[in-house]
C-alpha cells in the first residue's frame, strides 16, 4: 500500500509547518524564483565548497587507486536516493529528504570516521567538548559556509529548521526497530550528543534509515573489491543468507532493505523492518565492523591520518603566540589557515561580508575552535598536502 504517510508530510497541511520552513533570518527573494522552500536550501547547499569537497573526502577507504570505490559524496548521493525512493512510496516529501540527504555529511572531516575520532580527541583536550560530524555539520551550514547573494554580500546558508535538524538527527545507529518524529520543537544549538533526539519529521526519520540502508551494502561492495574479504567471503554469504553463486553488491542490498522497510512501516508503528531484516541488519553490521571497519589491513591508514591532523593542528595553534615567526617557517599553511580566519573575525570583515563573527581573536578557546573547523573542512588530499608543506625541508 503506497502513500501510507501522506497526511503526515512536510506540507502547508502539516501543524508543525512553520517551524519546519522557519529561517534563522529573513531570505532574500527575487521576483522570478521557481523553486520552494527546500528547494532552495538543496541549491544552497550544492553551491557551498563544503559540499563540493565531499568528492574528496574518505568514506571508508582512503586515496583508493581504483576510481569505482566510494567517497563521501557518492553515499550522499545513495543517501539521497535511497530516501527518495522510500518517501515517494510512503507519501512525503521528497524535495526536503533531497535536501537533508545532500547535506547531512557536509561536517565530516578528512579520513572519514578515523579523523573524526582524532578531532574529538584534540577537541576534548583542548576545548572540553566532542567533535562529531553531525553536531559539526549544522555548525558548517550555520556558521561557516558563506555564500554571495543578490546584492553581492557575502552571508551564511540560513537553512530551514527543517533541513538543519535533518543534518543534526541523522546518526545513522538506530539499535530499535521502530522511528518516529519527535513533537518538540527544540533549539537545535542544544544538542549534546550523537542521537539525543529523534528527527523533527518523518522525511529526516527516511534520511536517518537510508543513512544505514547505503552504507552497509556499498561498504561490503567496497571490500570485497579491495579484496579485504577474500578470507571472509564464505562468512558473509552465510549472514546474507545467499548462495555462493549468487551476486552480492549494493543494488540488491539496498532493493530488499528499502522494500521491506516500505512494506512493514506505518504511521502508527513507525519506521520499521521486519524482525527478521532488523536481526539481519544487525548481523551485517556486526560483520562490518568485525572483518571490515577493524580490519588490520585499514590500521597503517590510521596511524598516518593520527599523524597528518594532529601535525596540522599543533604547528597552527604554535601560532597563536608567535604569528610571524610561524608565518615565516611554515607560510604555505600558517597564511592559509589565517585568510580563512579573518572571514569569522569582526576587525576583518568588509561591507559585504554579512556572516556571523563567531571568534574573538583574544580568546585561546576560540582560536583552537577555528582549528578544528578548518582542518575539519579539508579534503584528505589538502590536508595531506598541508601537512607535508610542514615536514618538508
Amino acid at each position: 500500500m503506497k502513500n501510507k504517510f501522506e497526511k503526515y508530510k512536510a506540507d502547508k497541511n502539516n501543524p508543525k509547518w512553520g517551524n519546519i520552513i522557519k529561517r534563522e533570518k529573513t531570505l532574500y527573494s527575487r521576483n522570478n524564483d521557481l523553486r520552494s522552500e527546500f528547494e532552495r536550501d538543496y541549491t544552497r547547499i550544492i553551491h557551498s565548497t563544503a559540499y563540493r569537497r565531499l568528492k574528496h573526502k574518505t568514506q571508508v577507504y582512503f586515496s583508493p587507486e581504483n576510481d569505482h570505490i566510494c567517497t563521501r559524496i557518492e553515499h550522499v548521493t545513495h543517501v539521497e536516493s535511497i530516501s527518495y525512493t522510500i518517501a515517494k512510496n510512503l507519501g512525503l516529501n521528497t524535495e526536503l529528504t533531497k535536501a537533508i540527504a545532500t547535506a547531512h555529511d557536509i561536517g565530516h572531516s578528512p579520513f572519514g570516521h578515523e579523523g573524526e575520532k582524532i578531532l574529538s580527541k584534540i577537541s576534548l583536550r583542548d576545548i572540553g567538548k566532542t567533535f562529531w560530524h553531525e553536531k559539526n555539520g549544522l555548525e558548517f551550514v550555520d556558521k561557516i559556509e558563506i555564500l554571495e547573494d543578490n546584492k553581492k554580500n557575502f552571508q551564511n546558508l540560513n537553512l530551514t529548521y527543517a533541513v538543519r535538524d535533518g543534518i543534526i538527527s541523522h546518526c545513522g545507529e538506530i539499535d530499535e526497530n521502530a522511528l518516529k518524529p519527535r513533537k518538540e520543537y527544540i533549539d537545535l544549538k542544544n544538542y549534546t550528543k550523537p542521537n539525543e533526539y529523534d528527527p523533527y519529521t518523518w522525511e529526516a526519520c527516511v534520511v536517518k534509515i537510508a543513512d544505514k540502508i547505503s552504507y552497509l551494502g556499498r561498504d561490503i561492495e567496497d571490500a570485497i573489491t579491495m579484496g579485504i574479504l577474500d578470507e571472509h567471503l564464505d562468512k558473509l554469504y552465510k549472514v546474507l543468507n545467499s548462495k555462493n553463486d549468487e551476486v552480492i553488491n549494493n543494488t540488491v542490498i539496498i532493493n530488499d532493505l528499502v522494500y521491506n522497510l516500505c512494506v512493514n512501516s506505518s504511521p502508527e508503528k513507525g519506521l520499521c523492518f521486519s524482525d527478521e531484516m532488523f536481526n539481519k541488519i544487525n548481523e551485517i553490521k556486526n560483520f562490518n565492523y568485525k572483518y571490515i571497519y577493524l580490519s588490520e589491513k585499514l590500521r597503517p591508514c590510521v596511524e598516518y591520518y593520527n599523524i597528518v591532523i594532529n601535525q596540522i593542528y599543533d604547528t597552527i595553534k604554535a601560532s597563536y603566540k608567535n604569528k610571524e615567526k610561524m608565518i615565516e617557517k611554515y607560510p604555505e599553511l600558517i597564511e592559509d589557515f589565517y585568510s580563512w580566519f579573518g572571514n569569522y573575525l569582526e576587525k576583518n570583515r568588509s561591507e559585504k561580508y554579512k556572516n556571523e563573527v563567531i571568534f574573538n581573536e583574544d580568546s585561546e578557546k576560540d582560536f583552537c575552535q577555528a582549528i578544528i573547523y578548518y582542518i575539519s573542512g579539508m579534503t584528505d588530499n589538502y590536508a595531506i598536502k598541508m601537512y607535508e608543506s610542514v615536514v618538508r625541508f
